[in-house]
C-alpha cells in the first residue's frame, strides 16, 4: 500500500494528471474539513479546497517525502485556509443561519453537536480552537499564523471552550 502511494505520488510529480486525481480523491474529505472548520462557510471551504489542490499540483514536484504526503497536504491546507481567512477578514461572528452543514468524520450525534457548536463560535475563537484542539498546533505557532499575541491565542481558546461548554450543555 505504501509502495502504491509512493508510485502514485511519483507519477503525479511527473505530471500524470490521473495520478494526481487519485491523490485528490483520497484527500479531498480531510482537506475540505480543515477548510470548513477554519473558514466557517461551505462556499469558502470549497474555494479553499480548490486553492489547496492548485497549490499542491504546483508544489508537488518539490515534495521530497521528508514527511508523509498527508502531513504535507494537511499543512498546505491549513496555511491556505488561514491565508483565505485573513484575506476575507473573517474577524466577525459567523452568520449561523448561512453556515453550511459541517463535515463530520463520524456519524456520532455528539460529534455533530460539537461540529455545529464549533461553527457558531466567533471567527477568531473558532480558528484558534480548531488549530489548537483539533489540528495540534501550539499557541505560539497559532499566534505566528494569525498575527496575534500568544496570550491572545490562549484567551481565544479559553473563550471558545467556555462557549462550547455552554452550547453543548444548553443544546
Amino acid at each position: 500500500m505504501v509502495d502504491d502511494l509512493a508510485r502514485v505520488i511519483q507519477s503525479a510529480q511527473n505530471g500524470d494528471r490521473e495520478a494526481f486525481h487519485q491523490l485528490y480523491q483520497q484527500h479531498l474529505g480531510r482537506v475540505f474539513a480543515i477548510c470548513l472548520r477554519l473558514l466557517g462557510d461551505r462556499q469558502r471551504a470549497e474555494d479553499g479546497c480548490q486553492e489547496v489542490f492548485i497549490k499542491a499540483w504546483k508544489q508537488l514536484p518539490g515534495f521530497r517525502g521528508d514527511s508523509s504526503f498527508s502531513t504535507w497536504l494537511h499543512s498546505l491546507a491549513t496555511r491556505t485556509a488561514i491565508d483565505l481567512w485573513r484575506q476575507d477578514k473573517l474577524l466577525r461572528l459567523v452568520d449561523v443561519n448561512s453556515a453550511a452543514e459541517p463535515v463530520i468524520e463520524s456519524n456520532c450525534a455528539e460529534n455533530q453537536d460539537l461540529e455545529q457548536a464549533i461553527q457558531k463560535l466567533p471567527a477568531q475563537a473558532r480558528a484558534v480552537f480548531v488549530l489548537f484542539a483539533l489540528e495540534g498546533y501550539q499557541h505560539q505557532q497559532i499566534a505566528d499564523l494569525l498575527n496575534i499575541a500568544e496570550g491572545t491565542s490562549k484567551a481565544h481558546y479559553h473563550r471558545a471552550r467556555q462557549l462550547l461548554r455552554e452550547h453543548l450543555r444548553d443544546g
